[in-house]
């Protein structure tokens, strides 16, 4: 599995972002209502973190060293993949509430009641921190290099015996 691109992430949230500014802008147009998640939605969003962290606490700590008990393979794969997905989400999350953000920014002067705003600027707040703890807990679930073992490109040439199998691959590999 290939780490999570942070390029990638921006482009999401970009896309996303003018998705919902634009969506926002049509909306208001027609008199309906912005188009902006509940505050409840953070509750979830806290809960997605929480658990992420957890589970990747968990895989860092078997990574250092601090469990004797071997790690449930399929377990760290969830890890991973549950990191990768937060990572997305809380871009989509971002982009599309700081898209909203940005159009209701227009009626700040205007209108009294500023609900719709600052829940926006909740919520992209909270994919922010989605975005953070799906790429550290990504970085968890990588297997550290061995010490003493080099990379043959950094020494001179013909020196060092290269990367060891399984350096830089994620823990969930059974080696």
């Amino acid at each position: 599995m290939k780490p999570v691109s942070p390029l990638l992430l921006a482009v999401v949230g970009i896309a996303l972002a003018i998705a919902g500014w634009s969506a926002a802008v049509l909306i208001v147009r027609y008199g309906m209502a912005t188009p902006v998640l509940p505050a409840t939605a953070l509750v979830t969003m806290g809960v997605i973190v929480a658990l992420t962290l957890v589970l990747g606490i968990r895989v860092l700590r078997w990574r250092n060293g601090k469990k004797k008990k071997m790690l449930n393979p399929i377990l760290a794969a969830w890890t991973l993949v549950l990191a990768q997905a937060c990572a997305y989400t809380g871009a989509m999350l971002l982009g599309w509430h700081a898209g909203i953000f940005l159009d209701q920014l227009r009626f700040w002067s205007i209108r009294s009641g500023l609900d719709v705003t600052w829940l926006a600027l909740g919520m992209a707040g909270g994919g922010l921190v989605m975005i953070v703890v799906g790429l550290v807990v990504e970085r968890f679930c990588k297997i550290p290099p061995e010490d003493g073992e080099t990379d043959a490109s950094k020494g001179l040439p013909g020196h060092g015996r290269g990367k060891a199998k399984g350096e830089g691959e994620y823990a969930y590999r059974g080696d």
